[in-house]
């Protein structure tokens, strides 16, 4: 359970971190549910290609990337938005 509470506060942070990398002018509230979506999206590619994180900074690397990609994907899917 606990290391659920872990990933969850590195997913949010990875959020965080990739909205500065990808200088998206967004509220804290959703960068942090970019970064929750993010890190799933990144564990689950990094999974497909064969990566796997043993430690806590390789799941942050995945989670930042992961959420670079979601932020991508919806300024392509939603122009409008400033993501």
């Amino acid at each position: 359970m606990f290391w659920w509470i872990v990933k969850i506060a590195l997913w949010a942070l990875a959020g965080l971190a990739a909205s500065r990398l990808m200088n998206s002018e967004n509220s804290l509230g959703w960068n942090i549910l970019l970064g929750l979506a993010g890190g799933a999206v990144g564990s689950l590619v990094a999974g497909w290609v064969g990566i796997r994180s043993t430690n806590t900074l390789g799941s942050i690397i995945i989670s930042v990337a992961g959420a670079c990609l979601v932020i991508w994907l919806a300024r392509m899917i939603l122009p409008k938005l400033k993501l």
